[in-house]
């Protein structure tokens, strides 16, 4: 189910919201077992086969969490049930999501002809898995505990952030839902996660399907790009990847506040970053707080010397590309990030700056670059985009990301307006701290809901659903 879905806007969202909270009146229990059934619903309308497999999973690891609480307050060794436990999680990750790409490269590499197992990748199982392993090392640790299996069950499937995050910890989500306040209507709050998520439409049907549409003709159907249409195909696609998740995001965000629930923040206008480091503080948050935490310190971080932390930054990049896709695209997308952090570490120890300006546009042009090999089906079909951009002739201004019913002036005039509004307009993550009802609030909210509408038609998946 989409959050840009007639369904979702007008029946499964009211019922989540409404039903909360008259379960909650007649108790808390309830109001937590509603969230939790509506979270499985949500997950099985795609597909009813998977839920199942998201059940063994939460209940693996709740029962692995408690075991790890127990040992942790008896002050047991828990390296071997925490290690069992995390390996279980990324069998689990590794057959659903890396089987067909293990396959297939153990072919190419071995001369073999095993079949490929043709598994087809279940929902949000990325997010859900990184998430568990978070909470089950967290219970290693003696840092966290959830006894209650309905609770835990809402922790991981709680329908706002399930699809495509953020990741979140129990020690964020947890006590909101426990909090008697929460269980009563904010109106306050219900006014401002509609507003915001009505931004977050806004992005995701009037800007980033728009995009979607030139970016593919740019990507697929254009053989030969001129240094023309290459750049305008990849600008589109930075845009429009920008405005998905973006978009997702304030949808999400703006789901859970209708419910008195604050996730934690995941996109903070990365496009204004002035270095690589910034940028990745500020794009997907949580999944870089999570390689942060749990693979690049365990790795070593920063300590013993530039060569070892040059390398632990490189493996941790490697591996968060291959988090977001089983392709060497991706795994080449997240190398060439590694290398930008690397450089950039390496330029600071010189002690050498960049003018802030130069600094956001290498940082702009290197991550649109990288964009490149995030969106190309092959390694092939990448290079053939970046040559094109920078060695092609410009010959006008595009015309074939422009067979639709634009203009190849329109086309640049909105990735013009694009990177205007990424860097001058307020972020939307602020409304939920910044809303007042006003009338000038309420124009916002009709126009943006007005136009969002106008543009939602069809079917279209936000891009992090497929991770």
């Amino acid at each position: 189910m989409l959050f840009n879905s007639y369904i979702y806007i007008f029946c499964f969202l009211p019922l989540a919201v409404v039903g909360y909270f008259l379960a909650c009146r007649v108790g808390h229990r309830l109001g937590v077992a509603w969230l939790a059934a509506s979270s499985v619903a949500f997950y099985g309308w795609w597909n009813p086969a998977y839920v199942p497999l998201l059940a063994v999973s939460v209940i693996v690891n709740h029962t692995a969490g408690r075991a790890l609480s127990r040992r942790a307050l008896a002050a047991r060794d828990n390296r071997w049930p925490l290690t069992c436990a995390v390996a279980f999680n990324l069998l689990l990750l590794g057959v659903f999501k890396y089987a067909d790409f293990a396959t297939e490269n153990l072919n190419r590499l071995l001369s073999l002809t095993l079949p490929e197992p043709g598994i087809v990748l279940p929902l949000a199982i990325s997010f859900f898995t990184f998430q568990q392993v978070r909470y089950v090392a967290e219970c290693a640790r003696g840092t966290v505990r959830e006894d209650d299996f309905t609770e835990y069950c809402l922790f991981v499937t709680f329908f706002p952030q399930l699809i495509a995050g953020p990741i979140v910890d129990h020690r964020e989500m947890m006590p909101q839902f426990a909090d008697p306040a929460g269980a009563r209507p904010n109106w306050r709050n219900v006014a401002a996660g509609a507003q915001l998520f009505a931004v977050g439409l806004f992005k995701k049907a009037a800007v980033a399907d728009t995009f979607a549409a030139w970016a593919t003709l740019g990507f697929d159907h254009t053989p030969s790009p001129t240094m023309a249409e290459a750049w305008a195909a990849a600008l589109s696609y930075t845009f429009q990847l920008y405005f998905d998740f973006s978009g997702y995001t304030d949808m999400a965000t703006g789901s859970a506040l209708m419910l008195n629930i604050r996730l934690p923040a995941n996109f903070d206008s990365p496009y204004r970053a002035l270095d690589i480091r910034d940028f990745w503080r500020r794009w997907h948050i949580t999944l870089s707080r999570f390689l942060r935490e749990y693979l690049y310190f365990p790795l070593g971080g920063s300590r013993g010397g530039e060569v070892r932390a040059a390398r632990n930054v490189m493996i941790t990049f490697l591996l968060g590309g291959l988090w977001h896709g089983a392709g060497w695209t991706f795994v080449a997308w997240g190398g060439l990030h590694g290398l930008g952090v690397v450089a950039h570490r390496m330029w600071e120890r010189a002690g050498l700056r960049l003018p802030r300006a130069l600094g956001w546009g290498v940082t702009f042009i290197f991550v649109c670059v990288c964009w490149v090999l995030f969106r190309a089906h092959s390694l092939a079909d990448a290079w053939r985009i970046v040559t094109a951009m920078f060695s092609g002739p410009w010959t006008g201004l595009a015309p074939s990301v422009c067979r639709t019913d634009t203009g190849a002036e329109f086309v640049w005039l909105a990735i013009a307006a694009a990177l205007g509004g990424c860097l001058l307009l307020p972020s939307s993550t602020r409304i939920p701290e910044t809303y007042r009802p006003t009338a000038a609030a309420l124009a916002i909210f009709a126009t943006v809901w007005t136009v969002a509408f106008v543009n939602l038609s069809g079917y279209s998946e936000f891009i992090y659903f497929r991770f």
